[in-house]
């Protein structure tokens, strides 16, 4: 049962095609690995045995008569719940939300589209609450582990699916990244995530972060993570500010990196302190790029750090998306995430254009920085996952989630694709990313560059050993944090 729960989705499809295992098999399997894993990880919100399992048993009927409905008919799907699902709460990990009022009466369109495609969706991933920070805990949910180490983070804010992904919970989930939520959790646990060139997926209702939420394809390796992105990059008439649907499949890419020009800026001229084994398990893997034919130089692009205007854009949307709340609900809500909203509060429409502008430029720098280069390469993080249930490296000295986050939080303001990449593990056995960022609508040549990596062996990882139960209760306890 376990092995297949493992599977990926590509092989999946490819045994209901030839009669090997049903869809009702692979969903009871994938659904038991969600309950094995659920004491430990904190992954689940939400786990929809009844409902997953009649989906199966429709798919299996579909598999026989020789008429599957989509490109992922009968294959086990988790969502993030910051993304509306029929008839299920959107609980966004706050207590502020009333599960009995918050039943959604439409699907979101990545939603929309896994279902017009026969998915089978398992279960709502956790998020931190309304999404804000680079970890996965929340007042409501509590902490979501990591499963090569339960002490430390699954990243975040779509640590949830990145964790049951890891775990074998599935072989594929629906994430968000506003600042890196895809590609954090992804590289804190051992997946595949990309983050597509903003309007590939069509948002709705659309985000309070506005253009810097993407919404994207998360998996254990690049080939299911393109087969998800054929899925939800199809069209919606809701979302106004969508781009022109892509032209072809991304199952496709051009085969090999032979000729491509890639640059490689391992720590953003010096601007990131790197630890040495994800400095070092980065560079082999661009080694080996070059080794493949790569056309490598090692440069680094315009990216003077523009943190604060992140912040501002982003408490902004902070403060937007909690505008509703009055005193009481104020009070169910994470001390830290108060305080960030009180800076959104506080921020001017003058501050906010000026960080506007800031954007603009940066993005006018990395479109003129492709013109040179096909892809950038970096690491996706400056270090491995750190302890569980604190938003910044114990005695780091960082206030914010953004300070270790530097390599990520950038492309969501240029609005890029960005993909992450495990491309080994530290001495404690955690895993090490490497993220790989286009020009905006280049998602199918940084997916090109991700499939020569696991082609060639040098991306992906072992899967960690089964997890044992946290220790400590697996509840969030916030620490007092002052406006």
């Amino acid at each position: 049962m376990r092995q297949l729960a493992r599977l990926s989705a590509v092989r999946m499809l490819d045994g209901y095609r030839r009669g090997e295992f049903s869809p009702v098999e692979v969903t009871e399997a994938v659904l038991r690995r969600c309950e094995e894993v659920q004491p430990a990880l904190n992954a689940f919100v939400r786990l929809d045995a009844d409902r997953a399992l009649d989906a199966a048993r429709a798919s299996a009927e579909r598999w026989r008569r020789g008429r599957p409905a989509g490109l992922l008919d009968g294959v086990p799907v988790s969502v993030k719940d910051l993304l509306p699902q029929h008839g299920v709460p959107t609980l966004r990990g706050s207590r502020t939300v009333d599960p009995a009022a918050r039943l959604a009466d439409e699907d979101a369109p990545a939603v929309a589209r896994l279902r017009e495609h026969g998915a089978v969706f398992t279960g709502r991933t956790t998020t931190p609450e309304f999404g804000w920070k680079g970890v996965t805990d929340s007042p409501l949910t509590g902490i979501t582990r990591n499963p090569y180490d339960v002490g430390r983070t699954a990243g975040g804010s779509s640590g949830g699916s990145a964790a049951a992904l890891a775990a074998g919970a599935g072989p594929l989930s629906v994430g968000t990244d506003g600042g890196g939520s895809v590609r954090i959790p992804a590289a804190c646990c051992g997946v595949f995530g990309l983050k597509p060139t903003y309007g590939v997926v069509p948002v709705y209702p659309a985000s309070a972060f506005g253009t810097l939420s993407h919404v994207g394809p998360m998996a254990r390796d690049a080939a299911d993570g393109a087969l998800l992105l054929d899925v939800l990059g199809g069209a919606d008439p809701r979302d106004w500010d969508r781009a022109a649907p892509p032209s072809g499949t991304f199952r496709d890419p051009a085969e090999g990196v032979r000729g491509l020009r890639v640059a490689f800026s391992p720590s953003l001229g010096g601007q990131v302190a790197v630890q040495p084994q994800v400095a070092a398990a980065v560079r082999r893997a661009v080694e080996a790029l070059a080794g493949l034919g790569a056309h490598v130089t090692e440069t680094d692009p315009d990216l003077t750090d523009r943190v604060d205007a992140f912040h501002t854009l982003w408490f902004s949307g902070v403060a937007h998306v909690t505008r509703a709340l009055g005193p009481a609900q104020l009070a169910l809500v994470e001390p830290e995430l108060r305080a960030v909203r009180a800076a959104g509060e506080r921020v001017s429409a003058r501050e906010y254009l000026t960080a506007r502008d800031a954007r603009a430029d940066l993005g006018r720098r990395m479109g003129l920085f492709h013109r040179r280069h096909d892809l950038l390469v970096t690491p996706t993080l400056p270090l491995t996952a750190f302890a569980a249930g604190v938003e910044v490296p114990p005695g780091s000295g960082l206030r914010r989630w953004t300070g270790w986050t530097p390599f990520t939080y950038p492309f969501n303001m240029t609005t890029q694709p960005a993909a992450s990449v495990p491309v080994g593990l530290d001495a404690e056995g955690l895993p090490i990313g490497l993220q790989i960022v286009g020009a905006r609508f280049a998602d199918a040549t940084v997916l090109r560059l991700a499939h020569a990596l696991y082609a060639a062996g040098i991306a992906g990882v072992p899967a960690p050993e089964p997890p044992a139960t946290a220790t400590d209760s697996s509840r969030w306890r916030p620490e007092p944090v002052a406006d």
